[in-house]
């Protein structure tokens, strides 16, 4: 993947190096059980907030805050540090990738839906810091928050890909930050806040992790439009990145996280889809380079 070329976002917001433990044991490292991420699935959605992309903070979970958190305010020395173009190349590739993002969406949403683009901000950090949904940790794995409309990601996740699931790649790690842009691209277009709404109506935890697969099966599809769109207008990939992508859906679907954790696959507590279905939606996506295509909700199957 030929990410050098991409123009760099100035939407980045970069808090590496600020400490931002808040209390949590073990800063950046670890990760977190299939017990853990139900539970947060579960605190998502009884408080309205969407349990597919785990917001809501771990603080909830151990009793050190409750519900939405606002972010500490800053001095202005310290926003102006935050704004620096990263220098360090994690840093200049999620700043590429999100700037090739924002390049693809102001252009393709527009076009495919009638609606306009309004860019995320990319908060990068390490171990942990604030989110306008909570506390934010390393732990969690990248997630949007659209209380905020940010992306929340510790760059240490693209180490973790490759030690944790035996991915790598550039264009795997693109995938994941697309991802998270197609949860902001379902806010843009007001599909987040009518899922919560649906979740909160939920006759079960079950129907309510349903919606959540098909939240983020939808977000798959978007980073495969995405990488579609881009590709035909930089030619920035071929096959064997495809294949990266595909090999990182693969590794983070719910039954082989739940079949490495605990030994067997529970479908009804899928959160964000089975390895078949991630990888068959974001090739849905990349290969129609429509949006209408990733209308996960109306699908027959999901």
């Amino acid at each position: 993947m030929r990410w050098e070329d991409f123009r760099s976002s100035d939407n980045i917001e970069d808090r590496r190096g600020e400490g931002g433990g808040m209390g949590f044991p073990g800063g950046g490292a670890g990760g977190l059980g299939i017990g853990t991420i139900v539970i947060l699935c579960i605190i998502g959605w009884a408080t309205g907030i969407n349990p597919a992309i785990l917001i809501g903070g771990y603080s909830q979970i151990t009793g050190g805050g409750g519900g939405m958190q606002r972010e500490q305010r800053v001095d202005p020395e310290t926003q102006a540090r935050r704004r620096q173009a990263p220098t360090d190349q994690s840093g200049k590739f999620a700043a590429a990738i999100l700037g090739n993002t924002e390049d693809v969406w102001k252009e393709v949403l527009p076009n495919q839906t009638g609606k306009q683009y309004t860019p995320t901000t990319m908060v990068l950090y390490q171990g942990g810091t604030r989110s306008g949904c909570g506390d934010a940790r390393a732990a969690m794995g990248p997630f949007y928050c659209p209380i905020d409309k940010k992306v929340y990601l510790d760059t240490t996740f693209f180490k973790e890909m490759q030690t944790k699931f035996g991915v790598k790649g550039d264009f795997a790690y693109a995938y994941v930050v697309a991802h998270e842009v197609g949860h902001h691209v379902q806010d843009v277009l007001g599909i987040l806040g009518k899922v919560q709404g649906r979740q909160q109506a939920a006759s079960s935890r079950t129907e309510a992790n349903q919606l959540s697969v098909r939240v983020e099966l939808m977000a798959d599809c978007l980073a495969g439009v995405w990488a579609k769109s881009s590709n035909d207008r930089w030619n920035s990939l071929d096959q064997s990145d495809i294949q990266e992508a595909l090999n990182a859906a693969s590794a983070i679907g719910d039954d082989k996280l739940q079949e490495k954790s605990q030994g067997y696959a529970v479908p009804d507590s899928f959160t964000h889809g089975s390895s078949e279905q991630r990888m068959r939606w974001f090739m849905t996506g990349y290969k129609s380079g429509q949006t209408r295509s990733c209308d996960t909700f109306r699908a027959a199957r999901g």
